[in-house]
């Protein structure tokens, strides 16, 4: 393909590492390492800086680099026009999803769509919330559903569906006995938390600062999992979305708690780089999920 020198050499650029770019790319280092020589005979000037500790580009480099990705787009989109003389939605998609929406929503949104559209190279990658936003804003992803707030001036930003936030205890919680609580029920409490970056972990940082709640302890997790597993298992209370914890809640495995006179919710949204052109596969993956039955 005329376009695999160039996505060889940005995906090296952009992995910093020889070895992590070849396994992206299912390829043997030494290949990787043979292009990136063709492409600095061809040009005629070293493109990398091989022998600090971290790869680095060289002036050259850094000219070629921006001038691949430009080509590599141009090459996507030429690809894409050509498919739309026959109406067919073929290319690439990278998308996006903080936790919450990755591990829950996005597998099926995902299979129903690549179930329509075989030949679209799909690509996702979970992470908390600002990892993914700031993915999409160094255009490392075409577009990305995300939780909480997101308020970059360069980025397009859609409301998707509100999500409700509950508040779980485990089974042999004293909490778990009363058909109702208040906020000074959730005082000198131990409590599971998302790690910060986290849009769960900010909006519960928010409340318990708003309503002014003594936290007796902390317990931090990288994932909705293991914060729901931690809950399971004794280790504290947790405000989650309802979408992790339906099976445990039908399971009896941990117990939902009331607030009196509260009912928490947030918004999912799907978020772009409004620099990023609009490919024909994100227009039909954006149109799909706005329709389908997960968000009613």
């Amino acid at each position: 393909m005329i376009n695999d020198p160039l996505k060889i050499f940005v995906t090296v650029v952009e992995y910093k590492n020889f070895s992590r770019a070849a396994e992206e790319l299912y390829l043997s280092q030494p290949s990787v390492s043979l292009q990136i020589r063709n492409l600095e005979n061809e040009l005629g000037s070293k493109l990398m800086n091989r022998s600090s500790k971290h790869l680095e580009l060289t002036q050259s480099g850094e000219i070629f680099y921006d001038y691949a990705k430009q080509m590599l787009l141009l090459y996507d989109k030429a690809k894409e026009d050509i498919d739309q003389l026959t109406n067919v939605v073929t290319g690439s998609l990278k998308v996006g999803a903080s936790y919450t929406l990755g591990e829950y929503i996005l597998p099926f949104v995902l299979a129903e769509f690549a179930a329509q559209f075989p030949t679209v190279d799909i690509e996702a990658s979970i992470n908390n919330t600002e990892e993914i936003t700031q993915a999409v804003r160094a255009n490392h992803l075409d577009i990305a559903l995300v939780e909480g707030e997101v308020t970059y001036l360069d980025l397009d930003i859609r409301p998707l569906m509100e999500d409700e936030i509950i508040l779980v205890v485990p089974n042999q919680h004293p909490l778990a006995k009363l058909p109702i609580v208040t906020a000074d029920h959730l005082q000198d409490q131990v409590w599971i938390l998302r790690e910060s970056g986290s849009g769960t972990r900010s909006f519960c940082d928010k409340l318990i600062s708003d309503w002014g709640i003594n936290v007796k302890k902390t317990y931090v997790f990288g994932s909705s999992q293991a914060v729901k597993q931690a809950v399971v298992a004794g280790l504290g209370m947790a405000l989650v979305s309802c979408w992790i914890v339906r099976k445990e809640l039908d399971a009896k495995e941990l117990t939902r708690v009331s607030i009196k006179g509260k009912r928490l919710s947030r918004s999912f949204s799907l978020i772009r780089s409004k620099n990023h052109e609009m490919s024909k596969a994100m227009e039909v993956f954006t149109e799909q999920l706005f329709s389908h039955d997960l968000l009613t």
